[in-house]
């Protein structure tokens, strides 16, 4: 039997309903949308992980362990301050993500997303593009949000749009960007989308070929069927209550699981980084040359965080080595070749689609950050 949870797309462990589920939240969200009614004796006893199995709380106890450590022995406490500084930076972005990611999974019906997102036309990447820029979350935050677009059934290629769009096009991050580099943040934000857009395409195309994974959570809606009338179905005479919070809470954390232990490793891995590689060796090499943007595309894959955070350290390799291209090249390839964007990726869509990020994007950021260099 496939064990593709149906609701999520996720390798699924708990049997019920003829599937198999990652989880009770999926089993409930199942029964909820096929009108079934719940039935607890319907999952095979002792088929749940445990708690001390489960990724979040393994990750979440070493990371907690290795910070206590580095802030008792002197020799580490750098790590552990640089932990807490990303902590800082990113503990807003990520319960935003994930309280957003979760009014989506209680409110928002599959069919509005489908009706948008999930075709193969070219407008749907626009879509897709466009709602990355309404966005106020970091890049990290926007995870949360991109998988619940994936499980709500938007196409592959309208998530990797909007996942793309969302860091660095996004309003907030503007206004960042302008006060930071002046005029020459529009090249920034431009580039993104265009980035954004080319990638979404060419997506589209590699699955028109099968070279990348299919949605299974995508539904088919009719061509007459209208997101303002449902809405007015939906929620006319609608009284919010508790039932809505307790909701939007419970798939925040069913996202949580999903999404913040790879955030963890994500950290740490940067901490490391930033407590014990010198700023000035960081520096010396990263100069508007094709050997400088080539390093500066091997910090950006490691040590890029949250967009606040990488917006500083990107003005601040302008600022020494006044390599615009250098900058560029920092912000757009953390988002594409950062480990946790890949990692979430393959594990909750598919390799193949995680695999072809960096080759379709990374080619892109680096002529565009050429030639920045050479003409500005």
């Amino acid at each position: 039997m496939n064990k593709t949870d149906p609701i999520c797309g996720m390798k699924g462990h708990i049997k019920a309903h003829g599937h198999y589920f990652c989880s009770q939240h999926c089993i409930e969200k199942y029964e909820k949308e096929n009108k079934i009614k719940h039935c607890p004796s319907c999952a095979i006893k002792g088929d749940h992980i445990p708690w001390y199995r489960e990724k979040l709380y393994v990750v979440g106890l070493i990371t907690t362990a290795l910070i206590f450590i580095s802030y008792l022995i002197p020799s580490l406490n750098k790590l552990h301050d640089a932990f807490i500084d990303y902590l800082r930076l990113i503990w807003w972005a990520v319960l935003l993500g994930l309280i957003l990611g979760g009014t989506i999974d209680h409110f928002v019906p599959r069919e509005w997303i489908s009706k948008f997102l999930s075709t193969h036309k070219k407008r749907s990447i626009l879509y897709a593009v466009g709602f990355g820029f309404l966005m106020s979350a970091c890049s990290h935050g926007i995870l949360a949000i991109a998988i619940q677009l994936y499980k709500k059934g938007a196409s592959i290629a309208a998530v990797i749009a909007f996942l793309l769009a969302s860091p660095w096009a996004n309003l907030p991050i503007t206004v960042l960007f302008f006060g930071f580099f002046g005029v020459k943040a529009l090249l920034i934000i431009f580039s993104a989308l265009v980035i954004a857009i080319i990638t979404g395409f060419v997506y589209q195309l590699l699955d028109r070929k099968n070279l990348i994974e299919k949605n299974p959570n995508t539904v088919e809606v009719d061509k007459e069927f209208s997101i303002a009338g449902d809405f007015r179905k939906r929620f006319g005479n609608y009284k919010f209550g508790r039932k809505d919070i307790y909701g939007v809470l419970k798939g925040a954390w069913a996202l949580a699981k999903m999404v913040v232990w790879w955030l963890f490793i994500g950290m740490i891995l940067a901490a490391f980084v930033r407590a014990f590689v010198p700023t000035e060796l960081l520096m010396m090499y990263l100069g508007p040359t094709i050997i400088g943007l080539l390093i500066t595309l091997f910090f950006a894959t490691i040590i890029e965080v949250c967009s606040e955070g990488s917006s500083v350290l990107a003005f601040e390799i302008f600022n020494q080595t006044k390599a615009f291209g250098n900058s560029f090249t920092f912000l757009m390839a953390g988002v594409s070749t950062d480990y946790t964007e890949i990692g979430l990726l393959w594990s909750n869509v598919g390799k193949k689609t995680a695999i072809w990020l960096p080759i379709i994007t990374v080619p892109q950021i680096l002529l565009l950050g050429y030639l920045f260099n050479v003409l500005l």
